[in-house]
């Protein structure tokens, strides 16, 4: 199983799209094992978009980015950095499929609701910036996963 960063930004929450959203991933049949709202402070966000540093809108990304609240979720399933990318749409949400979240929610580029760590190296970095203590983390079992795989052929 894999597990990956999510994070619904300040227009998600704004637009009132958290349990929209939320519902999106689980109805796929992602897991839920970590989730925090918080006003997070400038110097975690530039940690986090480190590598844009050197980028012209570095600044105003941080700044949007702790203009307000924002829900930090951990998401986890059988290939679920892809899946969640899936899900979330291109960047440019103008640009995003329908049926995607950016493509059905959003119309922006910069407020674009929603950022999914983009790879395996990236969500290991993200999820120790975003969730460091392992008590964050809960380990469950869903009463259902035989209905969300082949635990046979998936999962052996």
């Amino acid at each position: 199983m894999e597990r990956t960063l999510v994070l619904l930004k300040p227009d998600a929450l704004q637009r009132g799209l958290v349990g929209t959203i939320l519902t999106r991933f689980e109805a796929k049949g992602l897991k839920l094992i970590a989730l925090k709202l918080r006003c997070f402070s400038p110097s975690l966000l530039e940690q986090h978009y480190a590598v844009h540093r050197e980028r012209p809108f570095f600044k105003s990304l941080v700044e949007y980015m702790s203009s307000g609240p924002v829900v930090a979720l951990v998401l986890e399933g059988k290939d679920a950095i892809a899946v969640v990318r899936r899900l979330v749409g291109a960047t440019n949400a103008r640009e995003a499929d329908p049926g995607t979240i950016r493509g059905d929610f959003g119309m922006s580029f910069s407020n674009n609701l929603v950022h999914a760590s983009d790879g395996p190296e990236s969500a290991e970095f993200e999820l120790g910036l975003w969730f460091p203590e392992a008590a964050e983390i809960c380990e469950w079992d869903p009463c259902d996963l035989s209905w969300r795989y082949n635990v046979a052929e998936e999962l052996a």
